[in-house]
């Protein structure tokens, strides 16, 4: 799941008038009720807070269910590696069209509260099929739960960034969204650590392994999606509450979607699109295989295996916001770009053609992958006006999502027929056009006298420049 590009949406959406949240308090004729209760204090938007951040939690935890549980859904729903990774493909294929639409269901259809509601549940009733498919040992009826679940788990996304930006105002709000982040890795680790030993205490439990064992762990995991649903319907209420008491309107997302733009996009914008398809690629399909990687290869038991499959996601949650604060200091975008994709790069060379260490390389790979989230994203605010935006980050998202789908299922067949070192040359190749996409972006942006490469305080001077 793309939490960049939840990190990309937030950082477009413009809340309702802030102005509201400094006016005036309207004295409470029954008195000052306690922090925890009132809107215009900390306690209780700290309170809010953390139901966003869980709001997310159940479906970043469910999302990697099958990388985490490889071996056991091969073998209890007695399917190759080609079918398995359609698992994957079947939760992208809904957004590849749903990221255009999203903002507009939440913003002019649901609302931001029914919205939320909606896409949690969504997300609830498509784990619950996905874990009825096992205990029935009926794999199209898992794929199809994966396709249910694929449709609210994006949107959700939307819809918690739309939180933020309504809650949450200036500084706070880069903060706000770090937050969110590192809990998503949060749920894609515990997922990754987690899963596994829940199945063998359900095998335990049933006296064999199986496919009713499989459901019935994967039920158990969609326990963190009704958790996130709850979360949804406290904020619906603390959200109408605040909008009664601060006198504020309901949020939207602020995103403005006309296809139309596309033909106005330009070359660097193709180049950036062409980098993120060819490197997330590489990343999310590689870690849905990755377990059973490391138990062949390298010998790991099925606990180090996953521990190890996970440190992307560990590494990820303190150093995104890290990152982020470095590139916004030093700018140069285009060079961290490179820097994440070159390592990226090493990573996969390391892991694929040496018996090194793989902690080394999925190390690396965990830099890297929070450097390029950090520095690509932000590149497309650069390079298309601002009434653009929406459709260009919807389009990036659509394409990345058409891409996950389509070499997750390539993926599938080349471990099918050829093992995981081709798998890896795959993926190295890959990368590599994302390389060639980040050079060819350099010498553009360069002769085009671009301003991809400018830090934070140059682009407010230029800003301040043009506005005398």
């Amino acid at each position: 799941m793309e939490e960049e590009e939840e990190e990309a949406r937030g950082l477009l959406t413009s809340g309702p008038d802030q102005a509201s949240r400094d006016a005036p308090e309207v004295p409470d004729p029954r008195g000052t009720p306690p922090a925890l209760c009132d809107p215009r204090r900390l306690a209780h938007r700290l309170l809010v807070l953390s139901l966003m951040c869980f709001l997310g939690f159940g479906s970043y935890f469910c999302y990697d269910n099958p990388a985490a549980l490889q071996t056991q859904v091969k073998r209890d729903m007695q399917v190759n590696t080609t079918k398995f990774m359609l698992l994957y493909a079947w939760y992208s294929w809904p957004n590849v069209v749903l990221c255009f639409f999203g903002g507009f269901l939440i913003d002019r259809v649901f609302g931001i509260r029914w919205g939320t509601i909606i896409f949690s549940c969504f997300v609830c009733i498509g784990q619950v099929i996905f874990a009825l498919g096992g205990i029935f040992n009926a794999f199209w009826l898992m794929e199809f739960g994966r396709f249910v679940f694929g449709i609210g788990g994006e949107s959700l996304a939307v819809a918690q960034n739309t939180y933020a930006v309504n809650w949450f105002k200036g500084k706070e709000l880069n903060l706000v969204f770090g937050l969110q982040l590192s809990m998503a890795r949060i749920g894609s680790t515990v997922n990754m650590n987690l899963m596994g030993w829940l199945y063998s205490a359900v095998e335990a439990s049933l006296g064999s392994a199986g496919h009713t064992t499989l459901g019935v762990t994967l039920m158990i995991g969609g326990i963190t999606c009704v958790i996130s649903l709850i979360c949804a319907l406290a904020l619906a209420y603390f959200d109408q509450r605040a909008e009664r008491i601060l006198h504020k309107e309901e949020g939207k997302t602020g995103e403005v979607i006309k296809i139309t733009d596309v033909k106005d996009f330009s070359l660097p914008l193709w180049l950036i699109f062409i980098i993120c398809v060819c490197y997330y690629v590489a990343v999310f399909p590689f870690i849905g295989l990755g377990k059973v990687f490391f138990m062949e290869k390298f010998g790991f038991s099925s606990q180090a295996a996953s521990a190890i499959n996970s440190v992307v996601y560990v590494i990820s949650a303190p150093m995104s916001p890290i990152f982020g604060l470095l590139v916004d200091k030093t700018g140069k975008n285009i060079i961290w770009v490179l820097c994440a994709v070159v390592t990226t790069l090493a990573s996969h060379m390391l892991l694929a053609f040496t018996l090194w260490n793989p902690w080394i390389a999925m190390s690396l790979l965990g830099l890297s992958y929070s450097l390029l989230a950090c520095a690509l994203w932000p590149m497309v605010a650069f390079v298309v006006p601002e009434h653009q935006l929406g459709t260009a980050y919807g389009f990036m998202q659509s394409i990345q999502n058409l891409g996950l789908a389509v070499v997750s299922i390539i993926a599938g067949m080349i471990l099918d027929t050829r093992g995981y070192l081709f798998l890896e040359v795959f993926f190295i190749a890959c990368v590599s056009l994302s390389l060639l996409a980040v050079v060819l972006l350099y010498v553009v942006n360069r002769a085009r006298d671009g301003n991809l490469n400018y830090s934070a305080k140059q682009r407010e001077e230029i800003k301040l420049s043009h506005a005398e």
